[in-house]
């Protein structure tokens, strides 16, 4: 049976290769010879863009941990009005991208904006004659970033406190804990673990912001990648940064699994928590409304209304030639990432089934690292590769006394693409993944017994049974492939936009109602994987 998987292996450990090579050729680049531009930043502004990232990153991670586990607890143990509103929507802000909300709170609170307005005429104030925090600062970007990226510790600690185990909360109420006791000393300390894994998941994104911090004026590592490429034309010193900024989130997915070492949790879900949830009354229970439900208008309901009322009067100027045609290749581009991803997804997950060992284990390991990358560092990775590939067949063709063909990997859509794929073909694996652990070893067994091979037993047992899961895993590499702005501004090719590039640029130059329309549709799509991952959640529980 060996040999005839070898096929399998191949094509596993090759495409775990391909996807791997951007993140080696960042440390390669990065181990290469070192420029006079990088010693000059690490001399000049790379201690600032440090330490604005540093602070950047603990400050989002402390707001999204105070927002989301009051949220989640609320939600998984709590009774209050409109609950199952609320327990899906407080997952929506995670779908507006978080430069959109950025923009749009700078259009409220600038100085020129409606609420300084209003608080000047209301109160017959000059300018000068009072203070109003400045929302284009370090903390203006912790706060926006924030309401954007706290349902990822929402979602974790709401599955988690669901899943606890009844006789704990029963043995609470006996002792007589008030809700709040029970929560700080049983509830909490048992969802550490899921605390962690959301912390790093939003420190990850984070660090890997750019369109954010870029309007917000603060300089950090991934705009000093931005910034280092493109003004300065160095890509070693640029791959320099992207590694310490590699290494800084090896560091964070180290210490969340270093944190976990010893923890050990053994407690039986129960299905039914109706019963052992408290019943809030009074101020309690109209604080915990109000409290839910002022962040999705916060963080969503109002954001998304502003785009629509923008959209809706400035429809005559967005609805153009330009905006079609970027669609489309938004769509064209998104459309082959998702079916090269599911592709992948399928030949390491297959590989996985049919070999069940280390070596296929490592290999779906090494196929899900670039989801880790942000997507300004992944496009230093990608750029190494193609621009060496590029290279190579010109020299060659010049050798050969042939027309050289140009820039045929690095100036078209093909940089892009690999890229998306390497960045989101983790999602397509963990989807095809949990599909195909649920076919019972038993049809491999009796297809093998009627004679199938490994193609036939692909294509004709396991296909039918996870078409679901594969077309989930193909959704959500499409919108993850929609939304991605980082790795977009860097690798499209000339005269090129996506609705993420398009929506940046409009925004960038102060014109976000032209940017409202495309900004409406990649929220919308960005709603999709939300609802399959709220419906999956409540189909577990």
């Amino acid at each position: 049976m060996k040999e005839k998987n070898i096929v399998w292996k191949t094509s596993s450990g090759a495409l775990a290769l391909l996807l791997v090579l951007p993140i080696l050729a960042i440390f390669y680049t990065a181990l290469g010879e070192t420029s006079d531009i990088f010693a000059h930043l690490i001399n000049t502004v790379m201690p600032t863009y440090t330490y604005n990232t540093v602070v950047l990153v603990l400050g989002v991670m402390l707001v999204s941990l105070c927002l989301g586990v009051p949220s989640a607890w609320i939600m998984a143990m709590c009774k209050i009005p409109s609950e199952k509103v609320l327990q899906w929507a407080l997952v929506l802000p995670l779908a507006m991208p978080g430069y959109i909300i950025g923009y749009i709170f700078t259009d409220w609170f600038d100085f020129a904006g409606p609420i300084q307005i209003w608080l000047r005429e209301t109160f017959s104030l000059l300018p000068g004659e009072y203070w109003f925090p400045d929302i284009r600062t370090l903390g203006g970007a912790i706060a926006v970033l924030s309401l954007v990226l706290y349902p990822y510790v929402y979602l974790l600690c709401r599955a988690a406190f669901m899943e606890q185990n009844v006789s704990l909360l029963q043995s609470a109420r006996l002792l007589k804990c008030s809700p709040w006791e029970s929560f700080r000393r049983i509830s909490l300390p048992l969802v550490r673990p899921s605390i962690a894994v959301g912390l790093s998941l939003v420190a990850m994104e984070t660090i890997g912001d750019f369109g954010t911090v870029s309007y917000f004026a603060v300089n950090t590592l991934t705009t000093a990648v931005y910034d280092t490429w493109l003004g300065y034309s160095s890509l070693s010193a640029a791959a320099k940064i992207s590694a310490i900024m590699m290494l800084v989130i090896v560091f964070l997915l180290g210490a969340e699994r270093y944190s976990r070492r010893k923890q050990k949790l053994f407690q039986s879900q129960y299905n039914s928590h109706e019963d052992f949830r408290y019943h809030l009354s009074g101020w309690k229970k109209w604080l915990a409304v109000m409290w839910c439900w002022g962040l999705v208008s916060i963080a969503f309901i109002f954001p998304l209304g502003q785009l629509i009322i923008y959209a809706y009067k400035y429809f005559s100027q967005s609805w153009t030639e330009e905006f079609r045609m970027y669609a489309f290749n938004s769509l064209q581009v998104s459309m082959i990432a998702a079916v090269i991803g599911v592709v992948i997804a399928l030949v390491v997950n297959f590989y996985r089934r049919l070999a069940p060992n280390h070596t296929s284990v490592v290999f779906m390991r090494l196929s899900s690292l670039g989801y880790a990358v942000p997507g300004t560092v992944l496009a230093i990775g990608v750029m190494v590769p193609v621009l060496f590939l590029d290279h190579g067949i010109n020299d060659f063709a010049k050798w050969m006394d042939w027309q050289r063909p140009g820039l045929i990997f690095s100036g078209s859509m093909f940089a892009l693409i690999f890229a998306l794929v390497v960045r989101f073909s983790a999602v397509a694996i963990g989807s095809i993944e949990t599909s195909l652990s649920k076919v019972s070893p038993s049809l491999d067994m009796a297809a093998r017994t009627m004679g199938c091979k490994n193609n036939q037993m692909l294509r004709r047992v396991h296909l039918p049974l996870i078409k679901r899961g594969v077309l989930i895993a193909g959704l959500l590499v499409f919108i993850e492939s929609m939304k991605e702005l980082n790795a977009a501004l860097l690798l499209r090719p000339f005269n090129f936009e996506t609705l993420a590039t398009y929506v940046f640029n409009f925004a960038s130059d102060e014109q976000l109602e032209l940017a409202a329309m495309p900004a409406v549709l990649l929220v919308l799509v960005g709603l999709i994987p939300l609802i399959v991952i709220n419906r999956s959640l409540e189909q577990n529980h």
